[in-house]
């Protein structure tokens, strides 16, 4: 399909969502459908829950944040479920201002911004379609038309709540086009655009001296008041205040505490009481979402402050800190990456782990039950061996953690900065830690002990990687030397099952009865930390799982039992650690050896998602680390 045909369609799809017709035809619709009518916070709870919800261990994981907001789940759910399902629900936190508060980079703006877009595609779903009155400024509820004497009963047949009065500009409209005839009044369908101001307002601070409260509440045209007569008339008033916008969707407040009081207190007015105070006219009702973000530092400045005290109680504190889950924090670097010219950039495995790893190292807050490693590992879901933490025990000890230390943004500067000083087709790692490493110095923020604890971070972050490397390469090699780890499975499993049901084993060339060769078991079960005193019990384990496959029909495999293969790979691994320092250190290698260094290069780019540049400097890396 050409672009331009793709255009066509697409505006073709916009038109066909247009819709105009009078009051009259309006009631009908919500008399059929009262959801049409729902408020501003209605409307964006069942958006979020429109987009489907799952539960993850108790917890409920809302999909409409799930591929652009990571690592804070638990955070999101309970801003869905106490504050977005609360004021869905008509209770008195809708009449609150929602305050997110965290650190830089955390994904407040983020969080705000999928909001804002999730809500105008919303507005053009079935589900989601909202209507106001024709040619009205503020796009306000038809249902305002409605006199308020006839209000509780009309509220009882629709099945809805009718909230706020007619604007200025409606009121005039009424009476001088339609004689005061509601049911003539024209409604239209509204679909909501940051762009085109409808339905979304974004107020951001500027020098308090020089900014007008005409910002948010709009102001007089002057031009106009010779031809209209008075201020008064709501035809000599520009109605594009960011309060007047943003009726019926959200408003977002900018770094909302560094306004200057005298515009937050037309929030209070609004958000309590539905209304606000502009030019000479009475309260004008208005429907919307305040949400306002701000960092910790600037909040504990604002409470601190006696004066804001009547604020304190009409704002819900929502905090939203950094993810402490490192798989979480590498799917941030990729959407990161995603939206630079990164992409074409071949980044090798582990580096983005191996960045994230130091990234929650240093927000993690020190704990008595556990080291920050196995911490973070816990938090991550990983199993710790021999450990019976519980995770909820670590979160109490810091219920708020996550509010300090690296940022994302940091981390892929950082590795922008690795990219363009190497000028390389990938970079791994290495390349990464190096470029955070020397980042710590350009950094003014940091203090010399933060620096100190960032550097024993990035230390332990390089050794988690020498683990996870080593091991990559060996299972390479093992891959390369596969009928021997065969060879080696056999031959253990021979020996458990003579030693488990007391017998004894034929040597195949002399027939001579051996017993059971205790050192390879033991050599085997050593390496994944399988004592004596236990080792009669995973012997007797291995061989139950045996029976149990045979008893099924299916045949015990090298890959059936996860323990036993990783010892077995560790165990041919340490047998060939010679060969494999030889192969990767060898400047001529024979041609036995350059056979099995391209069997494991082969490997590692086909099956672990190296590149050929990097596959050659992980091998000689693990080299390096076998030879020291």
């Amino acid at each position: 399909m050409s672009l331009a045909l793709r255009l066509r369609e697409f505006q073709e799809h916009e038109d066909s969502l247009r819709w105009e017709g009078t009051f009259e035809q309006y009631l009908g619709m919500v008399e059929r459908n009262p959801s049409v009518a729902h408020t501003a916070h209605a409307r964006v709870y069942d958006m979020i829950a429109a987009a489907g919800v799952r539960e993850v261990d108790g917890h409920k994981v809302y999909c409409f944040f799930e591929d652009e907001v990571f690592g804070v789940s638990e955070p999101l759910e309970r801003l869905v479920e106490e504050y977005f399902h609360s004021a869905a629900r008509r209770l008195d936190v809708r009449k609150r201002i929602l305050l997110l508060m965290g650190p830089v980079s955390g994904g407040k703006s983020s969080l705000v911004t999928l909001l804002k877009r999730g809500l105008e595609a919303y507005s053009r779903t079935e589900r989601g379609a909202l209507y106001g009155i024709l040619g009205c400024p503020m796009h306000e509820e038809p249902l305002h038309l409605i006199p308020n004497r006839l209000r509780s009963q009309m509220e009882t047949e629709l099945g809805v709540h009718i909230e706020g009065d007619l604007c200025p500009v409606c009121q005039l409209r009424l009476e001088e086009d339609f004689g005061g005839d509601i049911l003539r009044m024209p409604v239209e369908r509204v679909l909501i655009s940051e762009g085109k101001r409808i339905g979304i307002g974004t107020f951001s601070p500027s020098d308090p001296k020089s900014q007008d409260i005409a910002d948010l509440t709009g102001s007089i045209d002057f031009s106009t008041i010779a031809e209209y007569g008075a201020e008064s008339d709501p035809r000599a008033f520009r109605f594009d205040g960011e309060l007047n916008k943003a009726n019926r969707g959200i408003l977002e407040m900018q770094e909302m505490l560094k306004v200057d009081s005298k515009f937050l207190y037309h929030l209070l007015s609004l958000t309590q009481e539905g209304n606000f105070k502009a030019g000479r006219f009475a309260l004008i009702s208005a429907d919307e979402l305040v949400i306002a973000h701000t960092n910790e530092t600037e909040y504990q400045a604002f409470i601190s402050n006696k004066k804001n005290e009547a604020l304190h109680s009409r704002m819900v504190v929502m905090p939203i800190p950094y993810t402490l889950h490192v798989s979480d924090e590498v799917k941030i670097y990729g959407k990161l990456i995603r939206q630079s010219d990164l992409r074409n950039v071949h980044l090798a495995p582990h580096g983005l782990r191996t960045a994230a790893t130091f990234s929650v190292l240093s927000r993690l807050k020190e704990s008595t039950k556990a080291d920050l490693m196995k911490k973070l590992k816990l938090y991550d879901g990983q199993t710790v061996e021999g450990s019976e933490i519980d995770v909820k025990e670590l979160h109490s000890e810091h219920p708020v953690e996550g509010m300090d230390g690296i940022d994302p943004r940091y981390v892929i500067n950082r590795i922008s900065s690795a990219l363009v000083r190497s000028d390389a087709p990938c970079i791994n790692a290495l390349d990464i830690l190096r470029s955070l490493k020397d980042g710590l110095n350009q950094h003014a923020s940091i203090s010399h002990e933060d620096k100190e604890n960032l550097l024993n971070f990035i230390a332990v972050a390089r050794q988690e990687y020498d683990e996870v490397v080593k091991k990559e390469v060996q299972k390479a090699f093992v891959y390369s030397y596969e009928e021997s780890a065969q060879a080696v499975f056999n031959n253990y499993l021979d020996n458990v099952e003579a030693y488990c049901n007391k017998q004894k084993l034929k040597d195949p060339i002399t027939d001579e009865e051996l017993d059971p060769d205790e050192a390879l078991m033991r050599s085997i079960e050593e390496q994944i930390g399988v004592s004596d005193n236990a080792k009669t019990q995973f012997r007797e384990e291995i061989l139950i799982r045996i029976s149990s496959y045979a008893r099924r029909g299916k045949t015990f495999t090298y890959n059936s039992h996860d323990r036993l293969k990783e010892a077995i790979e560790r165990k041919l691994f340490n047998d060939l650690k010679d060969i494999v320092k030889i192969t990767t250190n060898a400047k001529t290698p024979d041609p036995d050896q350059l056979k099995r260094i391209n069997q494991v290069h082969e490997t590692l780019v086909d099956k672990h998602g190296y590149c050929s540049v990097c596959a050659n400097e992980v091998l000689k890396y693990v080299g390096s680390l076998l030879n020291r």
